[in-house]
C-alpha cells in the first residue's frame, strides 16, 4: 500500500509522515521523501529579482522520482542521495531505501506529478491556518537556515504563497483525507487511522 501526504511548507507533512511511521512501525514502512530529488542550484529558476525558486515542480527531478518511486513499488531496492538544505550535493549521504508492504511518499508536489499521484492507493492533504505555517516557517529558516525575517517574508509571498496556489490548494479536494494540523489534529489522527488500517486490511485480501 502507498500512502501520500501532500501539504504546503509548515503544514507539518514530515511530523504527521513520524506519526503514522511509528503507527505501523511492525510492517517497517519505506520512507520516500521527494526532498531528496531536488535538483543542484545550477538548475533552479530565478525569478525576476535573481532570487532563486525551490517552490516549483521544475525544482525536483521529477523523471527520476517517478522512476525510483515505481521500482519500490515494484519491489526493488533503490539508492539516494538524502538532502539536508544547505549542504553542498557532495556532502548528501547515500541512503537505500527497501520495499515494504507500506511505503509513504511526502512532498510538496505529489498530486501534481501524474506519475506519483498514479500509484497512490491513499492520500492525505495536510491542511493548517497559513499564519501558523508562516510562523513556523519563519522559525525553522532563522534558527536551523541562518535566513533573515526579510529574506524569509519574501519567499513566503512570491514563491511559498504561489507554488501553495498553483501547484498544492487545486487538488486539496481531490485527497483522501483532509488532516486538519490544529485543535482537530489528535481527532483526526485517530480517523485517518482507523480509514488506513482498513483500506491496508482491505488490499491484503484482495
Amino acid at each position: 500500500m502507498i500512502i501520500g501526504i501532500c501539504g504546503g511548507s509548515g503544514s507539518g507533512k514530515t511530523t504527521l509522515l513520524k506519526r503514522l511511521s511509528d503507527k505501523y512501525s511492525e510492517l517497517k514502512p519505506s520512507i520516500f521523501s521527494m526532498d531528496n530529488y531536488y535538483l543542484p542550484i545550477e538548475m533552479q529558476q530565478v525569478d525576476e529579482n535573481g532570487h532563486y525558486n525551490f517552490d516549483l515542480p521544475s525544482a525536483l527531478d521529477e523523471e527520476r522520482l517517478t522512476q525510483d518511486l515505481h521500482l519500490l513499488k515494484n519491489g526493488s531496492e533503490i539508492t539516494v542521495k538524502e538532502y539536508h538544505f544547505n549542504s553542498p550535493p557532495d556532502k548528501h549521504v547515500l541512503i537505500s531505501l527497501e520495499p515494504s508492504e507500506l511505503i509513504i511518499v511526502e512532498g510538496l508536489f505529489l498530486f501534481h506529478y501524474a506519475g506519483v499521484r498514479q500509484v497512490l492507493d491513499y492520500s492525505i492533504f495536510v491542511d493548517v491556518d497559513p499564519r501558523i505555517q508562516l510562523d513556523r516557517r519563519l522559525y525553522r529558516d532563522q534558527e536551523t537556515r541562518g535566513y533573515s525575517r526579510e529574506n524569509i517574508i519574501y519567499q513566503w509571498e512570491n514563491h511559498v504563497s504561489p507554488c501553495y496556489q498553483n501547484y498544492l490548494l487545486p487538488y486539496q479536494g481531490k485527497a483522501d483525507f483532509r488532516f486538519r494540523n490544529d485543535s482537530n489534529s489528535e481527532e483526526d489522527f485517530e480517523r485517518l487511522v482507523k480509514e488506513i488500517s482498513f483500506k491496508f486490511e482491505e488490499a491484503k485480501a484482495m
